[in-house]
């Protein structure tokens, strides 16, 4: 007979469930009413759990707002980068094979979260609070691109690419991308309007372009 579970591991359980409510509830209010639309008193409310639930396990506003740019952020399997980059060394070693996975994984994000929304959300309240764009960047951005950097260091050893600044090189893919795949819809402006081509196309010709300037010549 399984012994049922002690107290502290169902309490520990449902302070766990809580978080996750807390989190979701406080993204929803902060995306839709901006930080300071948003009070603990609302989070509660709108997570279903008493205020002093929120207060115990965050302390402030400001708490809250960073644990959910951790969670937004955590949803980018970064560790995934360094296992597909040695399966890639592992079979034909081809570094287009690697960016095209960095960049459907990135692609993947951007359309299973509210990335276009948050990037909006973090744009019109840093002008009034810094700090929320440095968390931003430090938990999302500088981890994206030292991951890729770190893939791209390991295609240089491995006499893949010819990349003597991976960090540089790795700033240099994103913004390849992103300034078709995201920044567009931060700004609102219609594809029409930039006659963006479609994504598949975008990717395609950032990698040839990426790989013209550090690919390795015959």
């Amino acid at each position: 007979m399984t012994p049922a579970p002690s107290q502290p591991a169902r309490q520990g359980k449902g302070r766990s469930r809580n978080r996750v409510k807390i989190l979701a509830a406080a993204k929803a209010l902060f995306l839709r009413d901006g930080y300071d639309g948003v009070n603990l008193e609302r989070v509660a409310t709108q997570a279903e759990v008493a205020r002093q639930t929120v207060y115990n396990q965050f302390g402030s506003k400001e708490a809250v707002f960073r644990a959910v740019m951790e969670h937004h952020w955590s949803s980018l399997p970064l560790e995934d980068l360094s296992t597909r980059l040695e399966q890639s060394l592992g079979s034909d070693g081809d570094p287009a094979g690697f960016l095209r996975q960095f960049a459907q994984i990135l692609l993947t994000f951007i359309e299973d979260t509210d990335q276009v929304a948050f990037t909006r959300l973090v744009i019109a309240e840093s002008r009034r609070s810094p700090w929320i764009a440095e968390e931003f960047y430090r938990v999302g951005k500088e981890p994206l691109t030292k991951a890729l950097a770190d893939c791209l260091q390991r295609l240089h050893e491995t006499g893949k690419i010819d990349c003597p600044s991976p960090g540089l090189a790795a700033h240099q893919f994103l913004g390849l991308l992103q300034e078709f795949i995201i920044w567009p819809q931060v700004m609102a402006i219609g594809p029409d309007v930039m006659n963006i081509p479609p994504l598949d196309v975008v990717v395609e010709e950032g990698i040839a372009m990426f790989l013209d300037r550090y690919g390795v010549r015959d």
